[in-house]
């Protein structure tokens, strides 16, 4: 996994999360399963089994918590001088012009839609400066040209 930047709002939050997460709520998913598992017979008990899935959602959850905040870069980039993950690039999209936060949908603002380093325009647009003109090809196979017409913090 690439390095993820966070704010340290986002960092906090997200560290709250998987602290109850490993602690709340294994111990409400575990009883949950006790419960589920006193009511006789496993092949067919509905309950136990959607207790069961909860908890391999929730350990799926607590891995990828454990992954992003081991590998994330908390605060602000060093420099604007390029695009990188935890700052704002506005794009001219083919005369649209759209502004982005590169980075990760759990560092997500309310007024800003995030662009993902890994996408097709996002590895396009990383390491470039404003003026600069790339292009990418979509997921649908569309090429697209976009221009870096500004890089600036959050």
């Amino acid at each position: 996994m690439s390095e993820t930047w966070l704010s340290q709002e986002a960092y906090d939050r997200l560290n709250a999360e998987l602290e109850t997460l490993r602690t709340e709520g294994r111990e409400r998913i575990s009883a949950e399963i006790e419960v589920a598992r006193a009511h006789g017979d496993l092949r067919e008990n509905a309950e136990y089994h959607a207790a069961k899935d909860e908890q391999g959602k929730m350990e799926a959850r607590i891995r990828q918590l454990n992954e992003l905040l081991r590998d994330a870069r908390i605060g602000e980039p060093d420099t604007t001088d390029v695009a990188r993950p935890g700052l704002v690039v506005v794009l001219d999209i083919e005369g649209d012009e759209e502004t982005y936060l590169i980075g990760s949908r759990e560092d997500s603002h309310s007024d800003l839609e995030i662009l993902s380093a890994e996408s097709p325009m996002g590895r396009a647009v990383l390491d470039q400066s404003v003026g600069a003109t790339v292009s990418f090809t979509t997921p649908s196979g569309v090429e697209l040209a976009v221009t870096v017409r500004d890089i600036r913090t959050v």
